[in-house]
């Protein structure tokens, strides 16, 4: 299981960008992978094949609009089937003795 964080966008559109995440957005969400938004990012989380081929669909989908796309990809593999994506912020949250996400 992998989770994936990445962030993606044209960099040959002006200053607004939200028109072209927000494809990428609606393309994530019709595909059923496990996804979290950020104001900063996506994540993404599934086994290697299915997240990066979303991240690969995702690119293809803002290539004929484009000439120019900026990404950015970081990923944490870890080997078993246990969802991570709210396990590992529900941690800290323990050690810390309080709830730090919202």
């Amino acid at each position: 299981m992998i989770l994936a964080e990445f962030s993606m966008f044209p960099t040959d559109k002006g200053e607004s960008k939200s028109k072209y995440v927000s494809q990428v957005i609606d393309f994530i969400d019709k595909s059923g992978i496990t996804y979290q938004l950020t104001p900063m990012g996506t994540i993404l989380e599934g086994n290697w094949e299915e997240v990066m081929n979303t991240i690969d669909s995702c690119y293809k989908l803002l290539e004929p609009q484009s000439t120019r796309i900026f990404t950015t990809i970081k990923i944490d593999a870890r080997k078993g089937d246990e969802s991570r994506m709210k396990s590992k912020i529900k941690k800290i949250e323990s050690l810390l003795e309080k709830e730090v996400s919202k």
